[in-house]
């Protein structure tokens, strides 16, 4: 019972800020115009699920961010669910709509998590991001070294930076 008194009692707004922020990145016109990113629903998903995993691998590992990267989570999944609503997916299939996106989401973070020991982000990009449509060169190359930067620049955040709505310019 306390378990469940400390989620309700939990502040709800933890992670807001910051994840408007990531929306706000992932909806910056430059990936779907110099990056070839679809400029669709799914383009647009996938853009935003990426721009997230790199703020998650940021806090990977850091005990200041364990709660924020669950708030973030949770951010995610509210928000994917009035998507799909939105949209007019109805309230039946509406939960497994959002564990489909959550394996996503999982997904990216494990390859471009992989991508980037190997030094190779594009071939992730290319199976997660442009979900195997092939990718003009200098699209993806742009995507690539943007996504890159972003995730090297986060480093030299905190997670109280971060919780603050603060991300790389």
């Amino acid at each position: 019972m306390q378990l469940l008194q400390r989620f309700l009692a939990r502040d709800r707004s933890e992670g807001a800020v910051l994840y408007a922020a990531i929306v706000a990145r992932g909806r910056d016109p430059h990936w779907y115009r110099k990056g070839g990113v679809p400029d669709t629903l799914d383009g647009r998903f996938d853009m935003i699920a990426s721009v997230l995993a790199m703020v998650l691998l940021r806090l990977e590992g850091d005990p200041a961010g364990v709660s924020l990267s669950t708030a973030l989570a949770e951010r995610f999944i509210d928000d994917m669910d009035g998507q799909l609503r939105e949209i007019g997916i109805g309230d039946l299939v509406v939960g497994k709509h959002i564990g489909k996106m959550m394996g996503m989401l999982g997904g990216r973070l494990g390859a471009y998590r992989a991508a980037f020991a190997e030094g190779a982000l594009g071939p992730a990009l290319g199976r997660n991001l442009y979900r195997s449509a092939e990718p003009q060169p200098e699209a993806l190359a742009h995507v690539e070294a943007a996504l890159t930067r972003f995730r090297e620049e986060l480093n030299g955040f905190s997670a109280k930076q971060l919780a603050a709505g603060k991300l790389p310019e």
